[in-house]
């Protein structure tokens, strides 16, 4: 059932998926097109804001800053955990595994090879501030429209 807090935490949290996936651009390996990247990453904000901020936030389960960065750790976690399979899988169109224990074992060393290569200050800081924002706004939001 859509309602305030859920529109706004997924608009919210779409719109800062993409600006972070726009940071992230430059730090990633060259050579690659990327311009699906944030796209991809806003579809999962827009998923995480409506199903988990927008849901919990709307209901009283929590402070609203806490349910922000939790928000913005489930992005962490979504984005590495389906950006590392999809490289995974293209990687595997061309037969670069002998088989899928092997693959799966790619797609972790493909996450925290991501890891380490966006770990930097300014994506760190707009998303933590961001989450924390994105939690607030969100939070006022359900109180005034519920």
């Amino acid at each position: 059932m859509p309602t305030a807090a859920k529109l706004v935490a997924a608009g919210f949290f779409a719109a800062l998926a993409f600006m972070v996936g726009n940071l992230i651009i430059p730090y990633l390996a060259e050579g690659r097109d990327y311009t699906l990247f944030p796209v991809g990453l806003a579809g999962l904000g827009l998923a995480i804001g409506w199903r988990f901020t927008g849901y919990r936030i709307g209901r009283g389960l929590g402070e609203p800053v806490g349910i922000g960065l939790s928000s913005g750790a489930l992005l962490v976690f979504w984005g590495f955990l389906v950006f590392s399979i999809y490289e995974m899988l293209r990687k595997t169109l061309r037969n670069a595994y002998d088989g899928p224990v092997e693959a799966l074992r790619a797609a972790v060393k493909i996450a925290v090879d991501y890891g380490y290569d966006i770990a930097q200050m300014d994506v760190i800081a707009t998303l933590v501030l961001g989450s924390v924002l994105g939690g607030w706004l969100t939070g006022v939001v359900a109180r005034r429209w519920s």
